[in-house]
């Protein structure tokens, strides 16, 4: 992907990576970009092998892949946690530092409101905004009071006694005397719709 020529702008290498990861360089993965650029300036941050690393984000959009390819915080580990709040704000906290953390929030004034320019050239003034400006001009930065939250437990699967697929154990759910997974319980699966 040749990010440079397309944007005709300079796109750092970590955003070219992320750009990889995600599909396409857009606005939102830059914003994710910067906001771990904002911890890292905050707090020393460094990439989770494990969950040493816990994020917190408000928000299912682009940033958040930027987020989880840099930071190295993944679903599947455990310590990306998604918080469906609509909102571009970001809190990391390291084990190593308990009940402390850095909240990362999109500024109100960060991107500039909409003109006359077309939705293309919007999107690259909007990028080489992101890009450009300085980390306080886009994002508030804090360190909070923060509970983490506690390291990945795995537990065994059962079968839901209905759909018989494998469920996790705390996620089934008795319904008149049977272990049901969610779907299930709540006539949702799509195998059992009518």
């Amino acid at each position: 992907m040749d990010c440079k020529r397309r944007w005709r702008m300079e796109v750092p290498e970590g955003l070219r990576a992320a750009a990889e990861f995600h599909g396409h360089l857009c606005p939102g993965l830059a914003m994710g970009y910067r906001a771990v650029e904002a911890a890292g300036q905050a707090m020393g941050l460094e990439r989770s092998r494990d969950e040493e690393l816990v994020c917190v984000v408000e928000n299912d959009s682009c940033s958040v892949d930027a987020v989880q390819f840099l930071t190295g915080c993944t679903f599947g580990k455990g310590n990306l946690v998604f918080r469906d709040h609509g909102k571009q704000v970001f809190t990391f906290a390291s084990r190593s530092r308990p009940g402390r953390a850095v909240r990362v929030s999109l500024r109100a004034d960060a991107i500039p409101p909409p003109g006359e320019e077309d939705p293309a050239e919007r999107r690259q003034a909007v990028l080489r905004r992101l890009l450009e400006a300085p980390v306080e001009e886009l994002f508030e930065v804090r360190e909070i009071d923060f509970q983490i939250p506690e390291e990945a437990v795995v537990y065994p699967s059962l079968p839901c006694e209905q759909c018989g697929e494998p469920t996790m154990q705390t996620r089934l759910v008795e319904v008149g005397g049977r272990r049901l997974c969610i779907p299930c319980s709540r006539g949702e699966h799509p195998l059992h719709r009518r």
